[in-house]
């Protein structure tokens, strides 16, 4: 089963692809990831990047897909794969359409975690986690047992990502839509999407992408 998982900053697509993996033995495949790994094992397309990359110049699609090819004809990744931050555009998504056809497969779904905007900045603006274990909090939904004393490990020392403001939220979601607005048309005419309540609990979520992929 082979998916791309669609969705702004904070809609939860980290989340259902570390239980799709754990689930369903798929492999989560992110484009920074695979360009970090392919430049660190030194692989032709790899030093391409690096070169690129060293100049500050942005990789071009061609050398994406020269690393997403290497990928794909990992053992792992035939039992399935997840696609994550590509395609972003028609271009790339024909591309990704021709490269899976060489390599014998295809795309089987794409699936958007459909957010209310307003909700998800401030699911977002209100988190934060404790500093010493990692433990995630929320103004509103979860905060500790014991006001400003971690629930895991009794900590007294909490943070937030600097980036979990508004302004940067809201311009993040403005990326996205910019983004993922050109390829959705493109998979809508093959029959490939689907929509997902990216707003429901995690564990609905989860419910509705395995209905999705088990064809109900």
């Amino acid at each position: 089963m082979n998916i791309i998982l669609l969705g702004p900053p904070g809609a939860g697509k980290g989340t259902q692809a570390s239980r799709l993996e754990q689930e369903r033995g798929m492999v989560q495949l992110s484009t920074g990831d695979m360009l970090r790994a392919a430049v660190a094992a030194r692989s032709p397309v790899g030093m391409q990047a690096k070169a690129v990359m060293d100049a500050g110049d942005l990789v071009s699609d061609e050398i994406v897909t020269g690393i997403l090819s290497d990928r794909l004809d990992g053992e792992d990744v035939k039992r399935g794969f997840i696609l994550d931050g590509y395609p972003r555009t028609t271009a790339q998504a024909q591309s990704l359409e021709s490269l899976l056809a060489l390599k014998g497969t295809s795309l089987d779904h794409v699936i958007e975690l459909s957010v209310d905007e307003d909700a998800l900045v401030e699911r977002i603006i209100g988190r934060f986690s404790c500093a010493s274990c990692g433990e995630g909090y929320h103004d509103i939904y979860k905060q500790p047992a014991v006001p400003n004393v971690c629930d895991v490990c009794q900590s007294e020392n909490f943070r937030r990502r600097p980036d979990d403001n508004e302004e940067t939220v809201r311009n993040r979601l403005s990326e996205y839509r910019a983004k993922t607005e050109p390829i959705l048309p493109f998979y809508e005419a093959k029959g490939l999407v689907s929509r997902v309540d990216g707003m429901a609990p995690i564990v609905e979520v989860n419910a509705a992408i395995e209905r999705i992929l088990d064809g109900g």
